[in-house]
């Protein structure tokens, strides 16, 4: 009998966690999109999926921790797509496990006499969708091929704030710069700057976010592919708090 090959055996493997997976679907579920990913768009769906793994349930930041400042880019004009992308709202939402990390990030600035803004967090797929035809650039914007941390809900675009003045700590750009000057690694700023940045990731990064190279606001949970991508509106995750 011949050896069967590692990649057959992977392949194998594979096809095994996916019918195990979608076995437990409905029917009309279990189809890839283009790009060969499962992409959740059923509440239905994903109501089994937190029945199974309450920690990856979607949950209103509004509720979770009220104090936060929500300023989304995207449901107004004022972003680079120049248009409104999510419908107006007062909150957005994320998974569990990042707004649990996420609310002790704005304890411990509480402390400080500072608090966060936050310009975005979860992402429909359809969305990102749309940024990729005008920004296609994965420096800057997520490739559908892979979909987004966003579109998992454990990311967030955010700054800091004094919570005296409201004022943004300075930064040195300001949100969606898709230059240069808004990577972590860019030293030719101003010394105040790079103390912000800094003392922003050292606070992300210490409960358990990493932030991503290009984007001095962009931080996200790990292990990324362990939670599903979704493309569930902002209107239906509201209807399932």
């Amino acid at each position: 009998m011949k050896r069967i090959s590692n990649s057959f055996y992977h392949r194998f493997v594979l096809l095994q966690i996916f019918c195990i997976i979608f076995l437990h679907l409905p029917a009309q579920d279990t189809v890839l999109n283009k790009y060969g990913l499962w992409v959740i768009n059923s509440v239905a769906v994903y109501k089994k999926t937190i029945a199974a793994h309450p920690q990856k349930t979607m949950v209103a930041l509004s509720v979770e921790m009220p104090e936060a400042i929500v300023d989304l880019k995207y449901a107004d004009t004022a972003n680079f797509m120049h248009t409104k992308l999510y419908p107006t709202t007062t909150t957005t939402y994320l998974r569990l496990a990042a707004s649990d990390a996420l609310f002790a990030v704005m304890a411990e600035l509480t402390t400080k006499q500072l608090n966060i803004k936050i310009w975005d967090a979860y992402r429909p797929y359809s969305v990102t969708e749309r940024m990729w035809k005008t920004v296609k650039d994965d420096r800057y914007a997520a490739d559908p091929k892979f979909g987004s941390g966003h579109n998992r809900g454990i990311a967030v675009d955010l700054t800091i704030i004094d919570l005296k003045s409201g004022q943004e700590m300075n930064m040195g750009t300001g949100f969606d710069n898709f230059s240069d000057t808004a990577h972590h690694g860019f030293k030719n700023l101003p010394p105040a700057v790079l103390q912000n940045r800094a003392f922003l990731r050292s606070i992300m990064e210490s409960h358990g976010f990493k932030a991503l190279e290009t984007e001095w606001w962009h931080y996200y949970l790990p292990d990324t592919k362990t939670y599903e991508l979704r493309d569930l509106s902002f209107e239906e995750l509201y209807k399932t708090l």
